[in-house]
């Protein structure tokens, strides 16, 4: 019995360091979004507005202002958002600006301009319009405890602070967005999965894509990674047009993503990883899974891993010592100015990053990043064999 008690405590105390983390790195997650009707004729000077395509394997909501629930769809859906940021001088670069009130204000706040469905047949028009001569996608699949606004949020955030002019594209998956369905999410991404690699596979074959790059944070990662390995596998390859993914804070189990890896025929995209040994988020992730490690918090410079992550050729950016306003560790890419102009200068651009590049400390340390936060020192290390 006091082996039971103390196991049982132990458990109490778990769960509720999990409630902590996640509610406190969560806090502002909303399923309304705030749409303005004829907003365009009324943004203010100095507002961008990001056009995205979204594909979904969520339900639809017949509640008004929210479109997509938490539950799954029997079949994936298509919708054209377009998300306005507030001007860079009343704003952080790497935070959202969540509407305060009913009547969200475009100068200070993230709103909806534009929420329409979408067909097949509008898919290569819109991809005309947006993506222009460059011919680039940017493919953003979302994490665990995110609902369809948080998620679009996001990537309007990444995309605009980035700088990239891929066009942006949102995958989101059947997340309720609540701290307590992490077994329900985990399924829901794995449910996802086909629809996922149906979305590469169209975006590869398609003559009008030049290349992809595919990103995914926390969790999402397992749906990328799945569906690019059932890709290769029903292919016989991964398409040469998905040229690089990146995966940031990756929620994955290491010994599962190996073999992943071994499934996938050569040659692989290029794949970054950008890791922190602090993320709270899969510290707690690690231990549901069997105390085994998870990529997005593994050591790099250690045995086995340093000589893994060679073999399969993978960048990694080593995050660890960047401070960020995000208490649980878990969103640093999104939320450092110099690793979103990263993702949006380098990556999506498709240069490598390696030697010099990697070592992001020694350019920004002591720079400003949100409140008060600095890099103390070199964030990076690079594991692709150069």
């Amino acid at each position: 019995m006091p082996t039971f008690a103390k196991r049982s405590n132990k458990l109490r105390a778990i769960c509720l360091l999990w409630l902590v983390v996640w509610c406190t790195g969560c806090a502002s997650q909303q399923h309304h979004i705030a749409l303005m009707e004829g907003a365009e004729a009324r943004l203010p000077p100095g507002v961008d507005q990001v056009d995205m395509l979204v594909m979904s394997t969520r339900e639809r909501s017949s509640v008004p202002g929210v479109i997509y629930t938490g539950e799954r769809a029997r079949n994936r859906s298509l919708y054209n958002l377009v998300v306005s940021i507030p001007p860079d001088k009343s704003r952080k670069i790497g935070e959202v600006q969540w509407p305060k009130g009913p009547k969200p204000d475009a100068r200070t706040d993230f709103v909806a301009t534009k929420a329409n469905d979408m067909n097949a047949a509008d898919v290569d028009k819109w991809f005309l319009n947006v993506a222009g001569k460059k011919r680039k996608l940017f493919v953003f699949v979302h994490g665990f405890n995110n609902t369809f606004v948080s998620a679009a949020y996001r990537l309007a955030q990444i995309t605009h602070d980035s700088g990239t002019e891929a066009a942006p594209v949102l995958f989101t998956w059947p997340s309720r967005g609540r701290v307590l369905d992490y077994v329900y999410d985990k399924e829901s991404a794995t449910y996802s999965r086909d629809a996922l690699e149906y979305l590469l596979t169209r975006a590869a074959t398609n003559p009008n894509v030049s290349d992809i790059t595919v990103m995914a944070h926390s969790m999402g990662n397992w749906t990328m990674v799945e569906a690019l390995r059932q890709m290769s596998i029903r292919q016989g390859r991964i398409f040469p047009k998905i040229k690089n993914v990146i995966m940031a804070a990756p929620d994955l189990d290491v010994e599962v993503f190996r073999s992943q890896l071994l499934q996938m025929s050569e040659p692989r995209p290029r794949i970054t990883i950008f890791l922190s040994r602090d993320d709270k988020a899969l510290a707690l992730s690690r231990w549901l899974g069997g105390d085994i490690d998870r990529v997005g918090s593994l050591d790099p410079d250690k045995e086995p891993y340093r000589s893994k992550l060679k073999e399969f050729n993978i960048v990694v950016i080593n995050l660890t010592q960047l401070k960020v306003g995000d208490t649980t560790n878990h969103t640093k890419f999104a939320e450092s100015p110099e690793i979103v102009r990263l993702i949006g200068n380098r990556l999506i651009e498709g240069q490598e990053i390696a030697g010099s590049d990697l070592k992001l400390g020694e350019r920004i340390s002591g720079a400003s990043v949100g409140a008060a936060a600095r890099l103390g020192r070199s964030a990076s290390a690079a594991f692709n064999g150069t």
